[in-house]
């Protein structure tokens, strides 16, 4: 039996029938901002005003690379403006619906090239602003001179049912036109190798039944004889320089590396670094990190060596089994069959599984040691960080990401699912209504494990609303993202777009971060609410005692790994559907692995490894474990954690060497562990996907440990907890829902409470204020959208909290009729008209306006003098100006003003002015190729977007 032994923290540690090879991970205690060790009062400076570094960074597309040094220059100066504090360099192919204005692109690498990049270290640097450098070009990165050895390999199949006895023909190039991988964008260059043909009857038992053609793999036309009955004939394809990069620019737009070959992967590094120092001297003078997009590898699943690591590391021949483990793939690898082929007895369908299982393993421990190890020691040897979506398919989801310096997750404003973010939250699909994607928890519980507070994000990402995203919905998207543990944010994107393009520019993706969006102006705002928002958690640990072993090494040999952050199936669709009920009730989980465990120490009931410590452990129908990690676990219950196990206990080991003896020892390890029945625990999850009350019903019935009581738990309030290096605790609350406030009262443990006193920080003035407790419960109203962070520190003098009131006494609503001017941004031309009743702009002639429309009214004072004004409902940016001076901007959820200073006897001018977003204006470029690739989509057009002021507005005392 080979066996594999782990290296993760300097602790060596066996699991399972892995082969013998090391996990070395760069950097493990890296991460805690600057080593630097701030008192409560420092980390309320640095809140106040954050310094650039901490500011929301952009990716920013270098469209076809066709950039100059005068440009570049003024779209810094632009972001500069915004308040954004860094740039992601990320060339790009050119968007191929722009007009390039015959403009030149540069070649990556080349001297013209790395001149710009010059110049925007030195003007970056000027204006105190960060560079990081994407690696390559697009995703995920090749070039065209990469050599024949160095191209990404994919084995396919193809499987045709036949029915004997027949004489079957068919041609090596219809096999190879059949198999033809369906990939993003596939290279020209691409050859073809026929590894084996096969004869199976249907359905199969076992491989005692393969009748093998490999004799005829050479033969242009291949004929064989079925005998009478069902079968199914196999061709098993190599395909070289299958794929080429995705929106590659000029010079890194040929083949997809082979990331499975590391001499090559460290020959593209090397060949990078190097001709780029040679014009700018060291980069770590002028990058923070290099980065590298998700690996979506198209699928990629070979290497030139594989079945002889397989055979080293597995102890049994794979190509046997081959043809019989694979699915057919499409796009980026993604199963889209996965009954193609012979059907299987249940027997031999179990031990397909288990060489799948292993099969994958085998890839994602090559993937590791060739490709991440190799880019990790690459970014040291430069002195340049190392920041990267360490996903995609086939990798470790979360062990890939514990070495990185900066790991990174990813946010969607929506996809194909036209999930309606802040306005749904639904248990039984865990994608509808979140704006991070499934990824991030595993992202940010390898920055935990590893005690980094840096956890990157490519932030909001669009394809779809590109015209019609609100600052809002960035916000509330934002927000969810840092619930699953996000510090860090980097727009999804900023296009390097000349003043003089077309209208509306040159747009690859984003939303539409262009100083000719209506919301430009105002983008500040939201970049200075993040700022101070991270520069609190890059210096604070997020608070974890809970974790969640998800069913992944089943998944694996079940369906084969899938597309991350996208699966195209999860064998538990409700996995994190589990830490978000934890969340919500109070407490907080991080994913742990295998790996993981079996590195762990344990100690008093805890599974500890580099700064956390787990006392509970969830298994959401985890079927199979090693045997190694349940003696882990034996002695993780035995000294008083505990685990809940979701609808089973497992059953079985993974893998297919050794297991009739390995599931023996799982059996008698899970009935070892049924001794303490108080401890590893059996619970069914709930019938009707209802998992919030299902976690709270199982945490007070089991009393599972959380830190805060939440009289009114809701699938839209989140919370996180954070200390400080003096101690101070931080916690972060959020409404995701974009219509409706929330209220809820929460208790505080006595640990958090007990000699600290209570504050509110306000991410968007940078102001604190004391608050009281009674009885240490704190009364918490939040609006549409809003968020509160309360810190507890030693701290004791300051202004009381007084929050705003959402309504009040004396109520007056301006209903009496409105002067509406409306200022177009697109077009010179200002109309008025005259509304008695307020109402949605989509709704009148007015549908396809775009720009700032400003309504008056006249309010004569009474005998009460009001103090608020509501403007309730509003799409759009909304500033409120009271007799010519502006009360400020309000750019989501309540726009509720503080009005009493600026009301005078007698008459008082009200004006609100709303700026609308830009989408059903959109609507009228036809021709527009830019526009139409986002407004007519696949799966349909873009709905009309609300827009305008729609009240109710009301004032009160």
């Amino acid at each position: 039996m080979k066996r594999r032994s782990f290296l993760i923290q300097g602790a060596a540690l066996t699991a399972g029938c892995m082969v013998a090879g090391t996990f070395p991970v760069f950097g493990m205690n890296a991460g805690k901002t600057e080593g630097q060790v701030l008192s409560a009062r420092e980390l309320y400076r640095l809140f106040q005003n954050p310094d650039s570094k901490y500011r929301p960074f952009v990716r920013w597309w270098w469209n076809g690379d066709k950039v100059e040094a005068a440009e570049l220059i003024r779209e810094l100066h632009l972001l500069k403006e915004a308040g954004v504090g860094g740039v992601e360099i990320n060339p790009i192919s050119f968007p191929r619906t722009g007009d390039d204005m015959g403009k030149k692109s540069l070649k990556w690498l080349s001297d013209e090239w790395i001149d710009m990049l010059q110049v925007t270290f030195a003007e970056a640097k000027k204006l105190d602003m960060t560079c990081d450098l994407i690696v390559g070009s697009g995703w995920p990165f090749g070039a065209e001179t990469l050599k024949d050895d160095e191209r990404a390999q994919v084995v396919i199949i193809y499987a045709e049912k036949l029915e004997g006895p027949v004489v079957f023909e068919s041609s090596q190039f219809n096999i190879f036109k059949t198999v033809d991988p369906g990939v993003t964008d596939p290279c020209p260059g691409r050859t073809f190798e026929m590894l084996s043909l096969k004869l199976v009857p249907e359905p199969m038992s076992g491989l005692d039944q393969v009748i093998d053609l490999s004799d005829k793999c050479n033969d242009p036309i291949i004929r064989v004889d079925i005998p009478e009955g069902k079968h199914v004939f196999y061709a098993l394809v190599k395909v070289n320089s299958f794929a080429s990069v995705i929106n590659g620019a000029p010079g890194a737009a040929g083949p997809i590396l082979d990331h499975m070959n590391a001499t090559a992967v460290r020959k593209y590094l090397d060949h990078m670094s190097d001709t780029i120092q040679k014009k700018t001297g060291p980069l770590s003078n002028h990058l923070r990190a290099f980065f590298t997009d998700s690996m979506e590898l198209e699928g990629c699943n070979w290497a030139a060596d594989l079945p002889e690591e397989f055979q080293k590391r597995r102890g049994y021949d794979l190509m046997p089994y081959l043809p019989f483990i694979l699915f057919k793939v499409g796009r980026l690898g993604a199963v889209v069959d996965d009954k193609y082929g012979v059907e299987k007895t249940p027997e031999f369908a179990e031990t397909v599984n288990r060489v799948r299982f292993d099969f994958e393993l085998t890839k994602a421990e090559l993937l590791y040691e060739r490709f991440t190890r190799v880019y990790l020691q690459w970014c040291k040897d430069q002195k340049v960080k190392s920041r990267a979506q360490a996903y995609g398919r086939g990798f470790f989801p979360l062990e890939t990401s514990l070495g990185y310096d900066i790991p990174e997750g990813e946010s969607w404003t929506t996809n194909w699912l036209r999930h309606r973010l802040g306005e749904e939250m639904s248990d039984e699909d865990y994608r509808r209504g979140r704006g991070y994607t499934m990824i991030n928890k595993y992202v940010s519980s390898a920055a935990h494990l590893t005690g980094k507070r840096i956890v990157s994000c490519e932030e909001m990402t669009n394809t779809y609303l590109v015209f019609n995203t609100t600052l809002e919905l960035l916000k509330i998207g934002s927000d969810q993202s840092m619930m699953s543990g996000i510090t860090h944010s980097v727009w999804h994107g900023f296009n390097y777009s000349p003043p003089d393009a077309p209208f509306p520019g040159w747009v690859q993706y984003g939303s539409y971060y262009n100083e000719k969006n209506n919301w430009w102006p105002y983008f500040k705002y939201l970049n200075d609410y993040k700022a101070r928002i991270s520069s609190l958690l890059q210096h604070t640990d997020m608070y974890t005692d809970v974790a969640i072993l998800p069913a992944n090494y089943d998944l694996w040999g079940e369906m084969g790994v899938q597309t991350d952050p996208f699966p195209e199936k999860l064998n538990i669709p409700y996995t994190s559907i589990i830490w978000e009920s934890i969340n919500k009730n109070g407490g907080a989980a991080d994913y742990t692995t295998e790996i993981i465990i079996n590195d762990s120490q344990v100690k008093n009931g805890k599974l500890c490894y580099g700064p956390k410590k787990y006392g509970t452990l969830f298994l959401p129908e985890v079927t199979s474990l090693y045997p190694e990690t349940l003696q882990k676990l034996y002695d993780f219950v035995a000294t008083g954690g505990r685990i809940f196990c979701i609808e089973k206990y497992p059953e079985k080991s993974p893998g297919l060497n050794g297991f009739k003896e390995n599931d023996q020892k799982v059996t008698a390890w899970v009935e070892k562990l049924k001794a303490f029945p108080d401890r590893f625990i059996l619970v069914k999850k709930p019938e009707d996907n209802r998992f919030l009350e299902w976690y709270r019903d199982i945490m007070v019935q089991y009393k599972i440990p959380h830190y805060l009581e939440i009289e009114k738990p809701d699938r839209f309030f989140m919370q996180n907890r954070y200390q400080s290096d003096d101690k101070s605790e931080i916690f972060l609350f959020a409404n995701a829902h974009m219509h409706n406030g929330h209220q809820t009262n929460i208790t505080f443990s006595k640990e958090i409470t007990k000699g600290r006193n209570p504050w509110v920080w306000d991410a968007e003035s940078g102001e604190r204020y004391r608050i009281k407790l009674k009885n240490g419960v704190f009364s918490l109203t939040l609006g549409p959208a809003q968020s509160c962070i309360v810190v507890f520190s030693n701290d004791k003098n300051g202004q009381e909290w007084s929050p705003v009131p959402a309504a009040g006494s004396e109520n007056v609503t301006l209903s009496n009729g409105w002067d509406v001017e409306l200022r177009h941004s697109r077009e010179d031309w200002v109309k008025t008209t005259r509304m008695d009743e307020l109402k949605d702009l989509k709704d009148t002639e007015f549908v396809d306006f775009t720009g700032t429309v400003v309504y008056k009214q006249t309010v004569e004072d009474g005998p009460v003098k009001p103090v608020y004004l509501n403007l309730g409902k509003v799409w759009g940016v909304a500033e409120l100006f009271v007799n010519g001076k502006s009360c400020g901007v309000k750019w989501y959820g309540n726009r509720i003003y503080r009005i009493a200073e600026q009301l005078k006897t007698g008459s008082n001018e009200i004006e609100i002015h709303v700026t609308t977003i830009m989408g059903n204006y959109m609507r009228n470029f036809k021709d527009n190729k830019v526009v139409e690739r986002f407004i007519n989509r696949k799966n349909g057009p873009q709905e009309i977007q609300p827009m305008g002021l729609v009240g109710p507005v009301t004032l009160y005392s």
